[in-house]
C-alpha cells in the first residue's frame, strides 16, 4: 500500500487485516518487533493515511478521522497481545530450559577460568618483558601534578573538569582517580637512572557512561623509552612488533597525525585487523608520539641529551579487537560463564 492510497472503508480495513495477519503470525519477540516496525511505524500503510487527515475536507475529517483511530487502535491492542503471549510462552520456555534437579548431585566439578583482561595484561607485560623492558607500578589514587601538571597539561585543559576527571574531596588537596597509567611513567623517569624502558599497565578511571564500548573503570597498557637517539622510527618498530605477536603476523599499523599534551609529534595509532568480523579493516588502537620536552623538563632530563616516546593502548579495547567481543560490559558484570568461554588459563 503506497502513502498516496485514498482513504476509505476498503484501505483502511486492508491495512488492518494485513497488520493483524503478520501480528498473529509473529513467533518470536524478534519477529514482533519487525512486524510492529511495518505496521504501526510512522513508514506504515496506517500511518500514511493517518498522515492524509490534513489533506481531508473539514465535513469529513471527524469520520475518517474515527476510522483511522479506530483502526490503529485496534492493531495496538492486537500487537499488545500478541507480545504478552510472546513473553509468556518465551518465558516457559526460557524456565524449560535451565530447569535443574537441585536432589541431583553434581557429576563433576567445573572447571574454572581466570579472566581474560587479567589474562591479556600479562601477555602484553610478557612481551615487553621479552624486549628487555621493566614493569612499572604507580597509586590509583595520584596526585594532580603527576596525573596532569607533570605531562603537559594545561591549567585550563578540558580533561582536568570535574566533568571528565574523578576528583577527590576536598578538590582543594588535588587528589584524582589516575586518568591514565601516564603517572608512572613520571615517576619512573624521577626516581630510576637513565636509560628508562618501563611499561605501565594498570586500572584507570575516567566519568565515562557505561555503554558497549565505555566503562569508568577500565584498564590501559601505556609505555616509556627514554634513552639516547630515539626516533619515531623506534616507536613504530616498537608498536609493529608488539602488534604482530598480539594479532599474528599479518597485522600491521599506521600512524596518524594527532595532537596530545605530552607528546609532540603526536600520532593515532591504528591497527590492521585481518580477521575482524566483517571483513579486514582498519581501527583505532591507541595514541603515541615523541616525548614533549616539556615532560623530559619537568622530571630533571635534558631534552638537548635524550628524546623518548611514549604509547598508551586500552587493555579492554585489545581483548575486544582480538576476540571479537561486541560488548565491553560482557567483561564486568561477573558472570563466569563470560571468563570460562576463554578457557582455562593456568
Amino acid at each position: 500500500m503506497s502513502d498516496t492510497t485514498p482513504i476509505s472503508e476498503e484501505s483502511v480495513q486492508a491495512a488492518v487485516d494485513a497488520a493483524l495477519a503478520a501480528i498473529a503470525g509473529a513467533a518470536d519477540s524478534e519477529q514482533l518487533k519487525a512486524v510492529k516496525q511495518a505496521h504501526t511505524a510512522e513508514a506504515s500503510p496506517l500511518a500514511a493515511l493517518n498522515a492524509q487527515l490534513r489533506q481531508v475536507a473539514p465535513e469529513n475529517k471527524a469520520a475518517f478521522g474515527k476510522l483511522v483511530g479506530g483502526a490503529r487502535g485496534r492493531v495496538n491492542q492486537a500487537f499488545q497481545a500478541r507480545e504478552a503471549e510472546i513473553v509468556a510462552e518465551e518465558a516457559e520456555r526460557q524456565l524449560a530450559a535451565e530447569a535443574v534437579d537441585v536432589t541431583a548431585l553434581p557429576s563433576r566439578r567445573a572447571v574454572g577460568a581466570r579472566h581474560p583482561l587479567s589474562v591479556l595484561q600479562e601477555d602484553v607485560a610478557d612481551v615487553f618483558v621479552g624486549m628487555g623492558w621493566e614493569i612499572g607500578e604507580g597509586p590509583e589514587l595520584e596526585n594532580e601534578w603527576f596525573n596532569f601538571d607533570a605531562l603537559n597539561f594545561d591549567a585550563d585543559h578540558p580533561a582536568r573538569a570535574m566533568q571528565d576527571t574523578f576528583f577527590v574531596d576536598p578538590v582543594e588537596r588535588h587528589l584524582v582517580l589516575r586518568t591514565h597509567t601516564s603517572p608512572v611513567q613520571v615517576r619512573s623517569m624521577l626516581e630510576r637512572d637513565l636509560p628508562v624502558y618501563i611499561l605501565a599497565p594498570g586500572r584507570v578511571y575516567r566519568t565515562d557512561e557505561l555503554d558497549a564500548t565505555h566503562t569508568p573503570v577500565f584498564t590501559q597498557f601505556e609505555g616509556l623509552a627514554v634513552d639516547k637517539g630515539l626516533t619515531m622510527a623506534h616507536l613504530r618498530g616498537t608498536l609493529e612488533h608488539v602488534a604482530k605477536i598480539m594479532f599474528g603476523p599479518e597485522a600491521k599499523i599506521r600512524l596518524r597525525p594527532a595532537f596530545f599534551p605530552f607528546t609532540e609529534p603526536s600520532a593515532e595509532l591504528d591497527l590492521w585487523h585481518p580477521t575482524f568480523v566483517g571483513g579486514a579493516r582498519w581501527i583505532e588502537w591507541g595514541g603515541c608520539g615523541m616525548v614533549n620536552p616539556n615532560v623530559l623538563r619537568a622530571a630533571g632530563i635534558d631534552p638537548d641529551v635524550y628524546s623518548g616516546f611514549a604509547f598508551g593502548m586500552g587493555i579492554e579495547r585489545t581483548l575486544m579487537f582480538r576476540n571479537d567481543v561486541s560488548d565491553m560490559r560482557d567483561m564486568i558484570e561477573g558472570d563466569i560463564r563470560f571468563s570460562q568461554h576463554f578457557g582455562m588459563v593456568v
